[in-house]
Formats: structure tokens, C-alpha cells, sequence
């Protein structure tokens, strides 16, 4: 493991990370260079391709496989309606991966700090960060509670942003509820709303009719409240609860306030 230590990188600058990065990966003759497809992943890719002249991929679904002196990779397009394959065939690439894309395995043998030198560059200083407070948008969120119809009313929101409160997580909705104007549109998560991949994505009265789901079967845990046992989102879920939704949620919201507070 390779790790630059540098006082510039205290405030993020794509130009200085993309160029240190490049520095190190022409000493290690690295072939290929594997990125999030993170806000910070997705302003380094760019300038790091054009330092290295190699070529890029972004939004990558899964592991490459290898073509000769090529390798080939599978992204998401047309709003995850379909697989698009890209074959990169330069002598250096670079590729952004997207998360919870490839489950991680665990294996190998403790690693080693190794510290190197590569002196940032770039026309711009960092003199001063304000993060923006407040929600974190929903392709960014990694825990997202969402709700459907089974919420009944848009007055009875308030558990469901309750919970999400307790989690800091990002509230999301289904069309139905959208299009019903309980919620704001930029909320709606699905194959017409907003695909994302949360690390836990919770989904509250919602039936997982296949449209919902393209949007949101990439998330790394899926957990599903729902009094109806056969709801289809069940056969997706990691964890299912069955039973009435105005009990569980606010049941779930004290005893993670619990949890917390014991923590």
C-alpha cells in the first residue's frame, strides 16, 4: 500500500490528486488504475486519463475481463435500462468503479504502509472549505429509507423521517407517491426516478414492482417492511419484516435510538 502524506491534500484538489497520482503510478508502472465512482473519483478520472494517455471507462458494474492486451467492461446505460461493454485497449487505463458494484472477499495477508513523495501541482489553492449542510443527496447517500403507498397519507411521513433521522440517512420515495405529489420528485428512486447503491437502502410499504427495483437492486443490503407476505420485494431483500408498518417503524426507531445511546 502506497500512501503520499502531503499537507496540500488536507483540502481535496483534483488537480494536485490527479497529478500525484499519476506521478506514483508512472514509478510503478502501473497499467491499470481503479478509482470510486465517488464526486472525488469522478473529478480525478478525467485529468488522471489525460496525464497517463490511457483510456477510460467510468461507472463501471463489474470486474473487467481480460482481451489479449485489452480489457473489456460492463457499465450501466440509457438510465440502467441496459449493459453497455467497452473494450480499453491503450497501454494504460483507468476505470471508476461504481459502489457496491463487486462484494468485497476477504483474503490475502496483512499489508504494509510503504510512504512516497509526489509533489502536488495545479493552478489552484484551497484557502478555505464550507461543506454544504443539510441531506446528503440520494446518488451520494450510503443509507437511504424510502417509502410507497402503504404510508397511506402524506401526513404520516413523519416516521419515516423520524427514522431517517436516527440513521442519517437520505428519505426516498416510489413513482406512486411521487406522481401522487406526497413527495418531491427529485425523492423518487427507480428505473424513471434516481438509481442509487446504498450501503443499506430500507424500504417502507413498498410493493418492489420491477421498476422500483432496477433502481435500487444494487444496494449492498436491502432491508423490506411490509404487512403483505407476498410482496415481490421480499424475494430481493436481505432482511424482510412482515407485519404492520405504523407498529415496526417507530418499534425500529426507539430501539436504534437505544442502540446509539448505548454506543
Amino acid at each position: 500500500m502506497l500512501n503520499i502524506s502531503d499537507g496540500t491534500f488536507d483540502h481535496f484538489d483534483s488537480q494536485a490528486v490527479a497529478a500525484a497520482v499519476a506521478t506514483v503510478a508512472q514509478k510503478e508502472g502501473a497499467t491499470v488504475v481503479v478509482l470510486s465512482h465517488s464526486s472525488t473519483g469522478k473529478s480525478v478520472a478525467g485529468r488522471l486519463s489525460v496525464r497517463l494517455n490511457a483510456g477510460l471507462v467510468s461507472g463501471v458494474n463489474s470486474l473487467p475481463t481480460v482481451q489479449g492486451a485489452a480489457l473489456r467492461v460492463k457499465k450501466s446505460v440509457f438510465s440502467g435500462k441496459a449493459v453497455g461493454e467497452y473494450e480499453i485497449d491503450s497501454a494504460v487505463k483507468v476505470l471508476s468503479l461504481m459502489g457496491n458494484a463487486v462484494k468485497p472477499v476477504a483474503g490475502g495477508a496483512a499489508v504494509s504502509v510503504e510512504n512516497v513523495t509526489a509533489t502536488p501541482t495545479g493552478r489552484i489553492r484551497v484557502k478555505e472549505v464550507k461543506t454544504q449542510e443539510g441531506t446528503v443527496p440520494l446518488p451520494e447517500a450510503e443509507i437511504v429509507v424510502s417509502a410507497g403507498r402503504g404510508m397511506k397519507d402524506p401526513a404520516n411521513w413523519g416516521i419515516v423521517e423520524d427514522l431517517a433521522n436516527t440513521l442519517g440517512a437520505t428519505t426516498a420515495c416510489s413513482r406512486p407517491v411521487a406522481d401522487s405529489h406526497w413527495r418531491p420528485h427529485h425523492e423518487h428512486v427507480g428505473q424513471t426516478g434516481i438509481a442509487i447503491r446504498p450501503n443499506l437502502y430500507i424500504a417502507i410499504g413498498i410493493s418492489g414492482a420491477i421498476q422500483h427495483l432496477a433502481g435500487v437492486n444494487n444496494s449492498k443490503v436491502i432491508v423490506v417492511i411490509n404487512k403483505d407476505p407476498e410482496a415481490p420485494f421480499f424475494k430481493a431483500a436481505d432482511y424482510g419484516v412482515v407485519g404492520d408498518l405504523f407498529d415496526i417503524v417507530p418499534r425500529l426507531n426507539e430501539s436504534l435510538k437505544k442502540f446509539k445511546a448505548a454506543h
